[in-house]
């Protein structure tokens, strides 16, 4: 009836941590045993009081625990257990009788405590590691996962997911826990009440395929609610995130109030579903209690009846198997509520699934080639591609041979594919049609981590971490010493800006580097590209949004940085390009032009003559 699938997919989770849950297994059986014994031990206590014989109660314990519906293998040995327990508490005076059994309970409630303690531990112990590693594997694999997925994936959503919807996953070891202490604390005080009255407990659990019916109809309700609870949770998060990153922006075209209103919208829905939510969870307690009264007074009644009338039990009896009855209670309202957080926790646990369970479309060869070096070219053979949202070709049958050491200049107006076509060579994407080769060998047969090592890549946006100035540069190139750190950042003309720093390379630069100007953050791009000492470099457009002064830096700096290396450079400002050994027009996806900035200037109806003189007009 119910979708458990997801909730025993993320047991998995606790494999590692099976020991810790064995101990919080044993202390919970101890727990429930504690409690039935702290409960079952009222029958003597209330006996004793109301003046009842020694012998008639030791006699009523012996009989209750000979039981012809158990097995002998229980029966026989809870009757020894009963039998000694007759003859050690119930001997001597009614005084010394109560002192014992006060004694007894006070001992059966300390350890029912303690094992409650130690079962809270060894559980919470289990439940945050297993949170801890459901985080991780949905964290790892979506740094498997290839650019087309965080293209068509808000980024807030993402981060709703692993941060928000893991939270709630979390609620599943409380789950367990109560899928075991409460089952099993339902079993004792059955058995203690069954061998009270078999006939009256039979009768007292004849609603309960009712109330069970209703738990699960309000389980279905609380799933589908979640479910869209996770979805709006993960548009607040995008909003926020896409507002913090561009508050600069909506600032400045004074669209502050837009934004707050939109946002305001957000929040509004997801509070009329959480207060969707609190309406139908609210109602499983009410009708689960009230269902629990029903049976109460239904027993008292009967059992009531036959104290006055038949004399058929005793009052002592009659008190302890309402006692028993009214703790099955609370177990039965709990587990009516497991319904429920299995259904919230699956829910938000099958988004994170939707991560983990998305196959990379970028992977290794089954036998990848260990290449690691560039011996003599990077080529591309018919290559055409075309990005999976959409029917318009990207690249169309693109074809061109790099040699080693080469300088080569992609032109083009937006949109022409020019980044694209360097994406194809770390395999960011691969191509729909066609093939890319370094040294003749097809880069999807090459291992991809030695594969994105053998480059350096610079973009227009960049990219750096809230850290500091020397991990930045180091970034990717493990242990390196303070001096090579140094000479990268000299030849990338940083150093000097670097040195002026409050704390100089151990300077925090901010989420992003917002601390520092557009061309420190470039020049910082470049060290970290000439600190890995690639033999391919990849400039994407590295100097267009610089100013004059920090485009000069840049420029030389990117120089030293091509130096004996195979270069792509994707350049709107063309002076910076002029030197190039290969200049590569494109236009829709295909390549319309190709030689030196000397050659293609001479051609007057050239698309690359045509670009030039606009921007030198």
């Amino acid at each position: 009836m119910f979708k458990y699938k997801t909730y025993f997919r993320i047991l998995t989770y606790l494999k590692p941590y099976w020991f810790n849950l064995f101990l919080s297994i044993i202390c919970t059986i101890l727990f429930a045993l504690f409690n039935g014994l702290s409960v079952y031990l009222s029958i003597p206590l209330l006996g004793t009081l109301f003046n009842e014989t020694q012998e008639a109660q030791q006699s009523e314990l012996t009989t209750q625990s000979d039981n012809a519906f158990l097995p002998d293998f229980i029966d026989q040995p809870l009757n020894n257990i009963t039998s000694f327990f007759a003859n050690a508490i119930l001997s001597g005076s009614k005084f010394d009788v109560l002192s014992k059994i006060c004694v007894v309970i006070l001992i059966a409630f300390l350890l029912k405590n303690i094992f409650g303690y130690l079962q809270a531990y060894f559980l919470s112990f289990v439940e945050q590691n297993f949170v801890k590693d459901f985080r991780d594997d949905a964290f790892s694999h979506l740094h498997s996962l290839p650019l087309s997925y965080f293209k068509n994936e808000k980024t807030g959503h993402l981060i709703s997911k692993i941060t928000n919807d893991a939270a709630v996953v979390q609620s599943i070891s409380p789950v367990f826990f109560n899928l075991v202490r409460e089952p099993l604390t339902i079993a004792v005080f059955i058995g203690i009440a069954l061998s009270i009255s078999w006939q009256l407990t039979v009768f007292s659990f004849l609603i309960l395929p009712f109330s069970l019916l209703i738990i699960g109809w309000i389980g279905l309700k609380i799933k589908k609610q979640s479910l869209n609870l996770q979805e709006k949770m993960a548009g607040i998060t995008s909003i926020l995130e896409e507002t913090i990153n561009g508050v600069k922006i909506i600032k400045a075209f004074g669209m502050e109030n837009y934004e707050i209103n939109k946002f305001k919208n957000e929040t509004t829905k997801y509070s009329k579903i959480i207060l969707k939510m609190v309406r139908i969870k609210n109602a499983a307690s009410p009708i689960t209690e009230f269902l629990s009264v029903l049976i109460g007074v239904i027993i008292i009644f009967l059992g009531g009846k036959l104290v006055l009338t038949t004399q058929e039990l005793k009052a002592s009896e009659f008190l302890g198997l309402l006692f028993a009855i009214f703790q099955i209670m609370p177990p039965i309202k709990e587990l009516s509520n497991v319904n429920n957080m299995i259904q919230v926790s699956s829910a938000a646990a099958e988004r994170i699934f939707e991560i983990v369970d998305t196959t990379p479309d970028i992977q290794d060869a089954i036998n990848p080639s260990e290449k690691e070096t560039l011996e003599n070219s990077i080529e591309f053979k018919n290559v055409s591609f075309i990005y999976s949202d959409s029917d318009d070709k990207v690249l169309d049958d693109v074809s061109f041979k790099v040699n080693k050491g080469q300088i080569i200049a992609l032109v083009g107006s937006s949109g022409a594919g020019k980044t694209t076509l360097v994406d194809l060579i770390p395999r960011f994407y691969d191509p729909s049609d066609g093939a890319v080769l370094i040294d003749g060998t097809d880069i999807r047969d090459m291992k991809i981590e030695n594969l994105r090592r053998l480059m350096g890549i610079v973009t227009q946006e960049t990219v750096l971490f809230n850290e500091s100035v020397k991990n930045n540069i180091s970034y990717g190139t493990g242990n390196v010493s303070d001096e090579d750190i140094i000479n990268a950042a000299k030849a990338a003309n940083a150093h000097d800006f670097i040195m002026e720093l409050p704390e100089g390379y151990n300077q925090i630069i901010g989420e992003r580097g917002t601390k520092l100007s557009g061309g420190q953050r470039q020049r910082l791009s470049i060290a970290r590209a000439l600190l890995k000492n690639p033999p391919i470099m990849i400039f994407d457009e590295a100097t267009s949004a610089l100013d004059n002064e920090s485009e000069v830096l840049v420029q030389q700096a990117i120089e030293r940085l091509m130096k004996e290396r195979t270069t792509f450079v994707i350049a709107h400002r063309l002076s910076t390009i002029r030197n190039a050994d290969r200049i590569l027009v494109l236009d829709h996806g295909k390549i319309i032009q190709d030689g030196s900035h000397d050659e293609l200037i001479k051609n007057e109806k050239g698309l690359y003559k045509k670009l030039y003189d606009m921007q030198f007009r």
